[in-house]
């Protein structure tokens, strides 16, 4: 069996969202409006009763998926493979200082390439690891059972074009999700793939 409903929550702001500075799996936490995001989205969520909760088990996520299981009443668990995408180099940096030092590898970047030699994981490998950590959590679960993903806006988006049965590597289809909001996805009834995608970009506000 598998769990009828996969809820794919990214976290709630942090002071290197506020400056848009490449996060990557640099530990950091929620900053006031990011507490405030997850207080707000977590009532929301609550309403769907989960059964399971998992959380990346970077501060900031662990952070917002707690907010849920206290409402909720239902323990978050740590996946490791829900961490964000290493940035390598980048981590800590603006895109503009991102393009002032590697102005090749930024390019290669921004047009869907993965840049060479600044230790970034590929959307692949973070997509396969994110993808599995889902769909094992999601298989100990029911047809009535609600999960709830926490994790980061690469990381999701990576994984949720595995779970859709495409390849990271290459389909660039999917905006990143906003800070506090998430995505649906239902089992497809036995078709390919596994998984259809059932709302995106799901906020607390509508």
């Amino acid at each position: 069996m598998s769990a009828g409903t996969i809820i794919l929550w990214r976290h709630g702001q942090t002071e290197f969202n506020a400056t848009k500075r490449l996060q990557g799996q640099s530990d950091i936490a929620l900053n006031a409006v990011g507490r405030r995001q997850a207080a707000r989205a977590a009532g929301v969520l609550a309403t769907l009763e989960p059964t399971r909760i998992v959380t990346s088990d970077l501060v900031r996520a662990a952070e917002t998926a707690g907010v849920l299981a206290d409402l909720a009443g239902v323990e978050a668990a740590v996946d490791t493979r829900l961490r964000e995408r290493s940035f390598g180099l980048w981590e800590g940096l603006t895109g503009e200082e991102i393009e002032a030092g590697w102005p090749a590898e930024h390019a290669a970047w921004r047009a869907g390439r993965e840049p060479a030699g600044v230790g970034t994981e590929s959307r692949a490998a973070c997509g396969q690891r994110v993808a599995e950590a889902v769909e094992e959590a999601a298989g100990e679960l029911e047809r009535d059972d609600v999960l709830v993903v926490v994790a980061h806006g690469a990381a999701i988006t990576c994984g949720q074009t595995v779970l859709l049965g495409l390849d990271p590597s290459g389909w660039m289809g999917l905006t990143g999700l906003e800070n506090c909001r998430w995505s649906s996805l239902h089992p497809n009834g036995g078709r390919a793939p596994a998984w259809r995608l059932a709302g995106y970009n799901i906020g607390a506000e509508g």
